[in-house]
């Protein structure tokens, strides 16, 4: 396994290296975000271990610098913070995975060798079906029975979210963070005015249905062959 550690902080730096020495892998390193942008989009690595607070370029910035180029490399985030709203920012950020400081090395190594399988075992999903619908990520095309259905922003990655969870039912709250990336509000009837908005141009084109209220749950894309 070839890796990238870009870790600040000296202690962690030759705690990991050491721990990857002993393991027969080549680990690389950078200790500030502009020397871990520089290696980071410049060399192949199978793996890159990012610490969130580095001098010069912050990690999340880093990482969505890396991300841009189309850099799909899996990476691990490292971090002291805990709380779930800091590792939340740390995933949807493109990370892979989130560990806080302290950490076991034993840990981090089983998750990192189960980040570098999944990388080679899975390659950017760019197109989503369910069914007669169909969405290309890449051109934000959509289409239903070969017919292009034309949509606002919110509405695509609300569709994009219901797509990738076919048939399952995804409450409100997580329709809300996954799309609008903040908290949740009980009150707000955002949700529903976009989903109404989907279901009617999904019945201009005979499949009204598609999206069914779950009642007192949340929401279900059923898949139509």
């Amino acid at each position: 396994m070839k890796v990238l550690l870009v870790e600040d902080d000296a202690t962690t730096l030759d705690y990991i290296v050491k721990g990857f020495n002993e393991q027969g892998h080549n680990i690389e390193t950078a200790t500030d975000g502009h020397q871990g942008l520089l290696l980071g989009t410049s060399n192949q690595y199978d793996l890159i271990i990012l610490d969130r607070m580095l001098p010069s370029l912050g990690g999340l910035k880093l990482l969505a610098a890396v991300r841009a180029t189309g850099n799909q490399t899996p990476v691990m985030l490292l971090s002291a913070l805990s709380h779930v709203d800091e590792r939340v920012k740390g995933l949807r950020a493109g990370g892979d995975d989130y560990m806080t400081k302290p950490f076991a090395f034993s840990e981090l190594l089983v998750r990192c060798e189960k980040l570098m399988q999944r990388g080679h075992t899975q390659p950017m999903q760019t197109h989503l079906r369910a069914g007669a619908l169909e969405m290309e990520l890449l051109t934000r095309n959509v289409t239903l029975d070969g017919n292009e259905i034309l949509l606002q922003p919110k509405e695509f990655q609300l569709l994009k979210y219901l797509m990738e969870h076919v048939n399952q039912v995804i409450s409100r709250t997580l329709l809300f963070e996954a799309v609008w990336d903040y908290h949740f509000d009980p009150r707000t009837n955002v949700i529903d005015v976009h989903i109404a908005k989907l279901r009617r141009k999904f019945e201009e084109l005979g499949h009204g249905e598609l999206i069914e209220t779950v009642r007192g749950a949340g929401y279900r894309l059923r898949q139509r062959n």
